[in-house]
């Protein structure tokens, strides 16, 4: 048994001492043809990048050429693409602002006509005594702000701070 163990070893050994030069020809092989693809690819970005014409042909150039138009219109089609895709996110946006809008222009029409779905049941009468038709038409059309005299500054309002 010790005979067959001690002729198993030996054979695995020449096998190993064998196998190993093999294994290192081949990755060597390997290495320099990975070398050489890099330095081709380098090259082709170069020529991409526009660094380096010289080592061109005619035919290296028009090849070039093509891969550049080809390029482009993958960007230019991208491009559309993602423009077209924000255009109907905004469109999208816009229709819910409109709507939004007629609500809240709904809303202020039934206040001033006494129906107020904020203040319920209460009296809307003596509310609309004290807001005059100009400044409820200001408040409807955006477009007052405060006079130029006004020293008095919007954050105030909008906090909700006294008014000085």
């Amino acid at each position: 048994m010790k005979d067959i163990i001690t002729r198993y070893t030996q054979h695995s050994q020449q096998n190993n001492k064998l196998h190993k030069p093999l294994q290192l020809q081949v990755e060597k092989n390997m290495l320099t043809e990975l070398q050489k693809e890099l330095a081709d690819k380098t090259q082709q970005l170069r020529g991409l990048k526009g660094e380096d014409f010289e080592g061109l042909n005619l035919e290296g150039l028009q090849q070039l050429e093509r891969t550049l138009e080809t390029g482009l219109k993958c960007v230019i089609e991208m491009k559309e693409k993602r423009i077209m895709n924000e255009i109907g996110a905004l469109q999208i946006k816009g229709v819910k602002l409109e709507e939004e809008n007629n609500h809240l222009k709904h809303k202020m029409a039934m206040l001033f006509k006494g129906k107020s779905p904020i203040l319920g049941d209460l009296d809307v009468t003596t509310m609309q005594e004290n807001v005059s038709c100009e400044s409820m038409n200001d408040v409807c059309n955006c477009n007052s702000g405060p006079s130029l005299e006004d020293d008095s500054s919007d954050t105030s309002l909008k906090l909700g701070l006294p008014f000085p």
